[in-house]
């Protein structure tokens, strides 16, 4: 009896957890990602406590395989360095359980594709169309051959092409208004212990202690989409240089930096959401499937927490002959059908939350910014943090 075979169209988080969850359910899996070898740069990510739980399900235990800074504080502060808000990490760990961790990006991937056999990554394979959907779907590649899966998941990023081919109708992507730059620098003598992000005017500033006393630093301003910058770290350098320490002595790093480990782009959501997460036998996932503002670090996050219930869903890997749907393998076609019901609406409302949460950031009036901080400054830490039990503790894996 052979094993059904999944292909994953991309190879970030979202594609790679995916594949480490179906293979240890028993599944043959193909990750066809177009880009010709792993990234040598990259940022950061956070990984809150619901998605450490997601992870922790499919036997991935991040702070032991990667290790993982967990910073005394995180909060909000104000260009001249005031914090609006702050909470301890120590309470949030109370709280959920675990606290949150901050990671490199290339970390992680790198330790979700370890966990997968060798023979199951293809980088520079190109996914040009999934053809049979309802049926046995026939996954198309530029170089070929093609590939027949009992399952494809969708998870090409957030400008996916299988999602533009098969919702033709829905309206695409949303700019939210903002760029972004993000880096990594390292700086072991500045010893930050918090995660803040500072709220100016129209623009941002985000520094997350990693390890190795290196810092995930992200920025956003307010301007047109497509805007260029002939140089990122003067670009960052002139917006943000005269804010509160220690921003100007990160820039400093960053200017040390190849212009090309400085990474830039316009932020974009989903527009509208899916009618459906799936399609036939194809299931989209993470920025393919609810592509959200970064305001709650829950883009990454939210992708893991679909890639483990996806996986949770499924039949095993030992082919059934139930004889029932599409191909003859009903159990597959009833387990996306659920997908849908389980992901669809917190999916959604975390995309939604997302929005609401970037127009705080993005305001630029001195008086509408002067009321914002104010009432910021005013709501008391416990209630902030018990506005996050949705989120963090929201994972839970159907029965």
């Amino acid at each position: 009896m052979t094993n059904r075979h999944a292909v994953v169209v991309g190879a970030g988080i979202g594609g790679l957890t995916a594949a480490v969850a179906l293979h240890r359910r028993g599944w043959h899996v193909t990750v066809c990602e177009r880009a010709p070898e792993p990234p040598a740069t990259g940022a950061g990510i956070g990984l809150a406590p619901n998605a450490l739980r997601a992870l922790d399900a499919v036997g991935i235990d991040v702070s032991r395989a990667i290790g993982g800074a967990v910073p005394a504080a995180m909060g909000v502060r104000r260009p001249d360095g005031r914090w609006l808000t702050r909470t301890g990490t120590a309470d949030m760990a109370a709280r959920y359980g675990m606290a949150p961790l901050a990671v490199p990006r290339r970390a992680l991937t790198a330790t979700l594709a370890a966990a997968l056999p060798p023979s199951a990554l293809r980088y520079g394979t190109e996914v040009t169309g999934v053809d049979g959907a309802e049926g046995r779907p026939t996954v198309r590649t530029a170089a070929g051959p093609d590939l027949s899966a009992d399952l494809v998941v969708a998870a090409d990023g957030i400008h996916s092409p299988l999602r533009r081919a098969h919702f033709p109708a829905h309206p695409g992507l949303h700019y939210i208004g903002e760029t972004a730059w993000r880096t990594i620098v390292d700086a072991p003598d500045l010893r930050i212990p918090a995660m803040s992000e500072t709220w100016g005017r129209g623009a941002r500033f985000g520094v997350t202690p990693l390890v190795d006393g290196r810092y995930y630093l992200y920025a956003t301003a307010v301007v047109p989409p497509e805007t260029r910058f002939a140089d990122p770290r003067t670009e960052l350098r002139q917006r943000f240089g005269s804010w509160h320490d220690p921003i100007p002595a990160l820039l400093e790093r960053v200017g040390r930096l190849d212009a090309a480990d400085v990474l830039r782009n316009d932020l974009y959501d989903l527009a509208a959401p899916l009618p459906y997460l799936h399609h036939g036998r194809i299931a989209w996932l993470g920025d393919a499937a609810h592509a959200m503002a970064p305001n709650l670090g829950q883009g990454g996050c939210q992708a893991i927490e679909d890639a483990v219930v996806l996986a949770h869903l499924l039949p095993a890997g030992e082919h059934g002959a139930d004889g029932n749907g599409a191909g003859g393998d009903g159990a597959v076609v009833a387990a996306l059908a659920s997908y849908t019901a389980a992901r669809r609406a917190r999916t959604d409302a975390v995309r939604l939350r997302a929005r609401r949460v970037g127009r705080l950031g993005v305001l630029r009036n001195p008086v509408v910014v002067a009321v914002r901080d104010l009432a910021v400054r005013a709501t008391p830490a416990r209630l902030a943090l018990r506005g996050m039990d949705d989120l963090f503790n929201g994972f839970r894996l159907p029965a």
